[in-house]
């Protein structure tokens, strides 16, 4: 039997996000080149998974294939497939859910974090949901689905029960706040997503989960999935402040502070190709 301690934490870093900008702090990694420095470090320092975001010419959120590419390939000359990299599909108010479906499928990435609110928004076109969902499972993409808030739980629970999204266990993202100016979560914002009633009349739709958390106390958000069974995405998407107040030197030393939490909690740092199992739905 699989036991609390026999579940290795993947450690994500988000090294950049889609809103915060070079002047917001100079560390921040941009572009290809700064990228595959920062997923180096990252990866010395445990990160198993990298969430990658790109940006247009004036630094502006992007999908652009292109872009991804460069990126990619800029990262896997420094890290080979020690890193599974996982982009992002977030509208950030620009893309619609075509166009988030289409980067997909002309990227066919590795892996791709999707928030239910933007891919299957009420009302939307299930039937062109359904076959994307088909297309990604034929072509062994791992899809990690965001969660904004608990309520969210249900209208993903219907989407399974329905058949639109095939399968019966799936890698998700809690989200712990939100992109507000001053927002810093708490590890109690976990409960309202844990203790749901669709998550334990259902044990069976979650195969393993993850959160994301704002502001100083990421790292104690992550601690507290890690105690849990979860995983953590750690990095200045959302944070750049070290336990002590500083602001960190790089994403790097976010890791490292959450790797080394995660040894006194009684777990081991999950590697990328344990990563790439844990991420793989029960499709």
């Amino acid at each position: 039997m699989t036991g609390y301690a026999d579940i290795p934490a993947i450690l994500a870093v988000a090294p950049n996000g889609a809103r915060k900008l070079p002047a917001d702090y100079p560390n921040l990694p941009i572009t290809p080149v700064e990228l595959a420095r920062e997923a180096r470090l990252c990866c010395d320092a445990g990160a198993s998974v990298i969430h990658l975001h790109v940006r247009d010419d004036n630094g502006g959120h992007s999908l652009d294939t292109g872009r991804y590419r460069e990126a990619m390939a800029e990262i896997r000359q420094s890290v080979g497939d020690a890193l599974l990299i996982q982009v992002t599909s977030e509208a950030v108010g620009i893309y619609n859910a075509d166009q988030q479906m289409a980067m997909v499928r002309d990227l066919v990435p590795e892996a791709v974090s999707l928030a239910i609110r933007e891919i299957a928004p009420e009302g939307g076109d299930e039937a062109k949901l359904a076959t994307f969902c088909a297309f990604m499972r034929e072509a062994d993409i791992r899809p990690q689905f965001i969660l904004y808030a608990p309520e969210d739980i249900a209208r993903f629970a219907d989407l399974v029960a329905r058949g639109i999204i095939p399968g019966t266990g799936f890698p998700l993202l809690y989200v712990l706040g939100r992109y507000t100016v001053g927002q810093k979560s708490s590890p109690a914002d976990l409960l309202g997503f844990l203790t749901s009633p669709v998550v334990r009349e259902q044990p069976a739709l979650v195969s393993n989960w993850m959160m994301c958390a704002f502001g100083q106390y990421e790292n104690a958000c992550a601690m507290a999935a890690i105690a849990l069974g979860g995983h953590a995405r750690i990095g200045f998407e959302n944070n750049m402040a070290l336990i002590n107040g500083e602001m960190a030197t790089n994403n790097a030393a976010l890791i490292d502070q959450a790797r080394r939490g995660v040894a006194m909690l009684g777990r081991k740092v999950a590697t990328a190709d344990m990563a790439r199992k844990l991420l793989r739905p029960d499709w």
